[in-house]
């Protein structure tokens, strides 16, 4: 990995914690700060790419969501609060904007009257697909100082963090 003689925001916070408290094992402040920090920085990253296709974050997220899904491209309301981590409730506020925007349609279940379905449209799909695109190109600049074997090292990393948590 590059940069390994350089320092970094997070090592001058540590150095002063280390003189102040040399009684606490600050490791995990050196690597969870770094996450934090470029995590914040990721997500603007991922604002800036969607922002490119007009999208909003949450935006590309359903889309997204009805994208992955396969053909029809098409989900329930529930499924898809479930996949984006939101309340049903946001969940159709979300799906109106969508509606209104003309990237999703709805319709009902031929299954169950009663219940509806979510539909990627043609513009959604479209839409989505670059942005998608630019999120790759972004996040590939991101992680340009890494070669393959880091990059994938650093994902097994963070998916046994995730593990540990419960993700």
């Amino acid at each position: 990995m590059t940069g390994f003689g350089s320092r970094d925001a997070v090592d001058e916070i540590l150095q002063a914690w280390q003189r102040e408290r040399p009684d606490l094992d600050v490791l995990p402040l050196a690597i969870l700060s770094r996450i934090s920090r470029l995590a914040r920085r990721l997500d603007l990253a991922r604002r800036d790419a969607f922002a490119e296709h007009g999208l909003e974050l949450w935006e590309f997220d359903v889309l997204a969501a009805l994208r992955r899904a396969g053909a029809p491209y098409e989900l329930s309301p529930g499924a898809l609060a479930s996949e984006t981590l939101v309340t049903s409730g946001t969940m159709t506020n979300r799906v109106d904007r969508l509606v209104a925007k003309a990237l999703v349609t709805r319709r009902t279940d031929p299954s169950d009257r009663r219940a509806v379905r979510v539909r990627l449209a043609d513009a959604g799909a479209t839409v989505v697909d670059a942005a998608f695109e630019s999120l790759l190109s972004h996040e590939n600049q991101i992680l340009a100082g890494l070669d393959d074997a880091e990059r994938q090292h650093l994902a097994d990393l963070l998916r046994a963090m995730g593990a540990a948590l419960g993700e």
